[in-house]
């Protein structure tokens, strides 16, 4: 696929009034000790280089002496908001080892690395410029996804608990040459329940690097999920195809693996297995996706271009008429789960109607 398809440099979206208003009745809008513009004030930063001397493209922050220790202290508070009952209990026994800053990407986000002193288990959390494009993505990641997605927002700024996992493009590069035809089966469906799932819900932009593999071990077998990590690009781009992954070329070697040991049979399977999921998932948080719909179609996270774009797109796929009347990503987001559910009621005979 031409990269042109996909912007590169994406605007970031003001958060809505009606979205803040969701985000607080949902808890997700609360106090923070510490913004994003805080822990821009670093004094200098020291490159990160990964085992084979490749610059990951972070680098390790250091703060002025004076204003090390209230940062250090903030950032500890926000951690017992995020996993703890935010008080300050927790907080002398736990340090924070590293601060380090991203200088590429649209988000240029700060990782947070949390030690607890006693066990010295550790976790990631990261501070990143809020922006509604990836709020609308992450609720949406929680509400349709088998996943739930932990974070928090106030005003400007953006608190996220890292997701774990392998990152898709160096599991490729180190370990998928190496798995089993079993292992490759299974990962070959989760890829196709992955593809479906990000379509369905307009998350677009998922190369490789922009998603993990998770692996659990089974009593006789590893099972796979692959979990999103980016969510900036929802519901922003005109080209359908963009919005699955099979099109994106950094993800070929899935392509090609899930060509090589599924049937056209088994895909379509499994694709039919995730658009009921995903059916079942829109009906049962009906209420709380309404809301955030309704807050998506007052709002603008694209341009007039690309929803027009989007919309001619998901109308000659579907023949769908709600297409054709939509006029925001709103409204095109509903259109495509409001047509997942009617399709998944009018062909399942044995769903009881009232």
């Amino acid at each position: 696929m031409d990269e042109k398809l996909i912007s590169k440099k994406k605007p970031a979206y003001p958060i809505s009034e009606p979205l803040s208003k969701y985000l607080t009745d949902h808890a997700r809008n609360i106090k923070i000790p510490i913004f994003y513009d805080d822990l821009l004030r670093f004094q200098g930063a020291v490159e990160i280089f990964d085992e084979n001397d490749k610059d990951t493209l972070w680098v390790s922050c250091y703060y002025a002496e004076h204003e090390r220790e209230e940062i250090e202290n903030s950032l500890k508070r926000m951690y017992s908001i995020l996993h703890a009952d935010g008080s300050d209990a927790i907080l002398p026994y736990l340090n924070i080892d590293r601060i380090d800053f991203c200088t590429f990407g649209n988000t240029k986000p700060f990782r947070i690395k949390v030690r607890n002193i006693l066990n010295d288990n550790y976790i990631y959390l990261y501070v990143k410029k809020a922006d509604a494009s990836r709020i609308y993505g992450l609720e949406l990641e929680h509400l349709l996804s088998p996943n739930h997605i932990n974070f928090l927002v106030h005003k400007d700024t953006l608190i996220e608990e890292h997701i774990s996992g392998i990152p898709g493009d160096t599991y490729i590069n180190e370990y998928l040459g190496d798995i089993s035809e079993q292992d490759k089966r299974a990962l070959a469906k989760e890829f196709v329940k992955f593809n479906e799932r990000c379509f369905v819900r307009l998350l677009a932009d998922m190369r490789s690097y922009n998603y993990v593999i998770v692996i659990t071990y089974d009593f006789d077998r590893k099972q796979y999920r692959i979990r999103a990590v980016d969510f900036d690009q929802q519901s922003y781009e005109g080209n359908p195809k963009v919005y699955k992954p099979q099109f994106l070329k950094e993800n070929n070697a899935f392509v090609n693996m899930t060509l090589d040991v599924l049937a056209p049979e088994s895909v379509e399977q499994y694709e039919r297995e995730e658009r009921s999921l995903l059916a079942k998932r829109v009906t049962s948080e009906k209420e709380r996706l309404d809301e955030l719909v309704s807050c998506m179609k007052a709002d603008q996270i694209s341009t007039k271009e690309k929803i027009e774009e989007l919309r001619r797109g998901l109308f000659e796929l579907t023949g769908d008429v709600n297409f054709k009347k939509s006029n925001n990503m709103g409204n095109l987001l509903e259109a495509t789960l409001d047509f997942i559910v009617r399709n998944y009621k009018n062909e399942n005979p044995y769903i009881i109607r009232s």
